[in-house]
């Protein structure tokens, strides 16, 4: 499945979710947002971080979004290396597979092949 399907897809999924619990999904969505832009961390620092702890638990969905994010943000495939290359330095064997997805939705995201 291309990565793009995949953003797709999970967005897909969570307005189905949102439609169903709105108030929980309005309060997970204000603390995202109260996150993302209070502290003394940037925003693209915040995805890192992110990227890093999806890579770790190994969420295809949560690696795509915060990819998109990070692209977005003006992340370098250089910058992104470096934070899978933490994160398989956390998470072992595991997290260098999703390290790899994760490498790989960057590239189809910026169409880097």
């Amino acid at each position: 499945m291309a990565w793009t399907e995949t953003l797709d897809n999970t967005r897909n999924r969570l307005r189905v979710l949102y439609k169903t619990i709105p108030d929980v999904t309005r309060g997970f969505g204000a603390m995202s947002k109260a996150v993302k832009e209070g502290g003394v961390l940037d925003f693209k620092t915040k995805e890192f971080v992110a990227l890093g702890i999806a890579v770790g638990i190994r969420c295809e969905s949560c690696i795509a979004l915060h990819v998109e994010a990070l692209v977005k943000a003006g992340a370098t495939r250089d910058e992104i290396a470096d934070v899978l290359g933490m994160s398989i330095q956390m998470g072992g064997g595991p997290a260098t597979m999703y390290a790899s997805k994760a490498l790989e939705c960057f590239d189809e995201l910026t169409e880097q092949a």
